[in-house]
């Protein structure tokens, strides 16, 4: 097989319907296009509900970002999707369990974006710190505000960060490289870079940072993590910036630390409620503070974030379409295979439970079919297998595997 060409899926290339909504990068839709699909439709907006379920109905591939929630029903509708692609780094967008059980692969960009934020932290750390939002006000204002009082460097300054995954590292090596001393808390056990320690506990972190900063996943656990309570354990004079999920910390107890002067300034990017699209009116317990810095969901929204996140998810979704490979997938299990010479692929996914395997082994083996090559990656509720079968065949054991009990979804891959 040539690997400088490779092979066709067997639904032709010019039918596959590819969506791409919420602007995703021009090189997102190119390289689907150079792959030979050349049916990609842009919107430039999220969707509805409602108008969602209706546009993915004929579609295969659906590409999205934070704006656009696919829920189970607009899933239910859409009979021929195969893989979502969420361009950006979470997917709490998306139903992952209605996915799962629908056998679409759900794929995203967990560290394109990272460079980005971490660089953004860093520099609203330095006009916090110097209190420029307020001397920037003034100016503006025609008021000169030329003082000190309040003013610090951010060298030999302590600050905590209160998730250390993939943007909490990159945060800590450049804030090290400032001089800063580098703390951080996780639930999960993780290995400092540099000459960062890790704290016990939150409570431990927060009377110990000089500036806090969050990133973390939205998830039951975290939601409110820093309210009225946690905040109490906060430094006096501290600065809280968030660019993770806006469910993360409590806006309105955020606010009143502010106004007493517990908080000498904060950062906030995402909120519990975000307009739909640019332009629209937006409101938050924090607008009109001093020293305060709001900015519209934009941590990750670089050109180069967004180049980066459209190569990284458009090849994790071509690489699902015309290999079979799984690889990043939070839905169906994540398999990686190689490409087998003259065969056919068939790609099954089924429920994960006793006795699939063996049903489609023995399906095939009773007609005589020979299996090439198998691999097979299951999680807690479904299972994937990747068969090579003989050419001549191939069609009749696609018949077959659509017929194993407990089949989700099966597709002659080529």
């Amino acid at each position: 097989m040539d690997q400088q060409n490779p092979p066709l899926t067997s639904y032709p290339k010019d039918k596959i319907r590819v969506l791409l909504l919420e602007n995703i990068s021009d090189i997102a839709a190119q390289a689907f296009v150079d792959a030979g699909y050349a049916r990609v439709e842009r919107l430039p907006r999220a969707l509805g509900e409602k108008a969602l379920t209706e546009a993915i109905q004929d579609i295969h591939l659906l590409g999205i970002r934070s704006k656009t929630h696919v829920t189970g029903a607009a899933l239910a509708a859409a009979r021929k999707l195969q893989a979502i692609g969420c361009f950006c780094i979470g997917t709490n967008q998306v139903d992952l369990k209605e996915a799962r059980d629908h056998g679409v692969a759900v794929f995203n960009a967990p560290y394109s974006n990272t460079r980005s934020v971490a660089e953004l932290i860093i520099g609203l750390s330095i006009l916090l710190i110097r209190r420029i939002p307020d001397k920037n006000k003034a100016a503006h204002e025609g008021i000169w505000l030329k003082e000190s009082r309040g003013s610090y460097e951010l060298r030999g300054k302590t600050i905590g960060i209160i998730g250390y995954g993939n943007i909490g590292t990159q945060v800590g090596v450049l804030a090290e490289s400032l001089g800063m001393k580098v703390i951080y808390y996780d639930v999960v056990t993780r290995l400092p870079l540099g000459n960062a320690s890790p704290c016990k506990t939150l409570q431990e972190l927060l009377s110990l940072s000089d500036l806090v900063t969050l990133h973390v996943p939205g998830i039951k656990t975290t939601r409110n993590l820093i309210q009225e309570s946690t905040l109490q354990w906060v430094r006096p004079g501290a600065i809280l910036l968030n660019y993770s999920r806006g469910d993360v910390v409590d806006l309105d107890a955020l606010a009143l630390a502010l106004r007493e002067g517990r908080l000498s300034g904060a950062a906030v990017d995402v909120y519990p409620e975000e307009p739909e699209k640019n332009g629209a009116p937006f409101s938050c317990p924090l607008q009109g503070l001093t020293n305060v810095i709001l900015t519209p969901h934009i941590g990750g929204s670089t050109e180069e974030a967004q180049f980066n996140i459209g190569l990284d998810v458009s090849g994790k979704m071509l690489s699902y379409l015309e290999t079979g490979s799984s690889y990043g997938s939070h839905t169906v299990p994540d398999l990686s295979v190689p490409v087998m010479e003259n065969t056919h692929r068939i790609l099954h996914i089924h429920s994960n439970v006793p006795g699939v395997l063996s049903e489609i082994n023995q399906s095939l083996s009773a007609h005589h079919i020979n299996i090439l090559g198998q691999y097979l990656k299951t999680n807690e509720q479904i299972g994937y297998v990747v068969l090579d079968v003989d050419r001549s065949l191939s069609r009749e054991a696609f018949d077959l595997l659509r017929k194993v009990h407990h089949t989700i979804k099966t597709r002659l891959l080529y």
